[in-house]
């Protein structure tokens, strides 16, 4: 079993590897979205899951929501509710709507490489999105879309409190920052963000998505990929 994994890795540390990696790039100061003063708070495992059944029903509770109204089925999240890893992506398509589930099919396939070069299995994650319901003909999220469903966004992360965040895609990258520049000019750079007091560190990359579509840049994820491992090395987090 291990000797498969490692066969894996290997492959798709050959696909991926074609470039100079870059510098780590930290912000001078934590972005502060949400401007909430509350007092820092640790949850066990069980109020998480109340908290996260909670958070589904308000999803679902949505109202004049295009998103919603078009939607089959919600998709909150998966994977280590303890997890020092949350992975947001940018919006559920028709795989992800039929399951209820992040990350499904070539997509899911394909992040499982990702993640599997960086010795990270993906059950030991969280993963989630910045937009609970497929768009129509999964278009992407315009800004307004973005901005009404971060308030949900944000008490998500809060819920599962992970170390590092990884934002990947432009709607995830512009949900959790605010920033609405080209992901190609933010990517691979170190970024912080405080939540209810919590600073997190934040790490944007490209969707999966866009890389099966995009081959050319799955170099670029490699190097954003090997600065998250680096980084789990630093914070000294053991994720398998």
């Amino acid at each position: 079993m291990t000797k498969r994994v490692i066969n894996q890795n290997s492959k798709f540390t050959k696909e991926l590897i074609n470039t100079i990696e870059s510098k780590f790039v930290f912000a001078d100061k934590p972005i502060n979205r949400f401007n909430f003063n509350e007092k820092e708070y640790d949850i066990n495992y069980e109020d998480k899951k109340k908290l996260l059944i909670k958070l589904k029903k308000q999803l679902n509770s949505i109202e004049n929501c295009k998103l919603k109204e078009n939607s089959k089925n919600i998709v909150l999240g998966e994977g280590n509710l303890n997890s020092s890893i949350m992975l947001i992506g940018e919006a559920p398509g028709l795989e992800e709507e039929k399951s209820g589930l992040p990350f499904e099919g070539d997509v899911g396939k394909l992040l499982n490489k990702m993640l599997l070069a960086i010795n990270i299995k993906r059950q030991n994650i969280y993963t989630s999105y910045a937009i609970n319901f497929r768009p129509p003909e999964d278009r992407k999220p315009t800004s307004v879309e973005i901005k009404r469903y971060s308030i949900f966004l944000k008490e998500h992360i809060s819920i599962i409190d992970p170390k590092i965040i990884v934002l990947m895609g432009s709607s995830a990258m512009e949900a959790v920052t605010g920033i609405h520049e080209k992901i190609s000019s933010e990517r691979g750079k170190w970024r912080e963000i405080i939540l209810k007091n919590k600073t997190y560190s934040i790490m944007i990359t490209f969707n999966p998505s866009y890389l099966i579509r995009f081959p050319e840049n799955k170099k670029y994820s490699w190097v954003d990929l090997k600065k998250i491992r680096d980084k789990m090395k630093d914070l000294n987090l053991k994720i398998s």
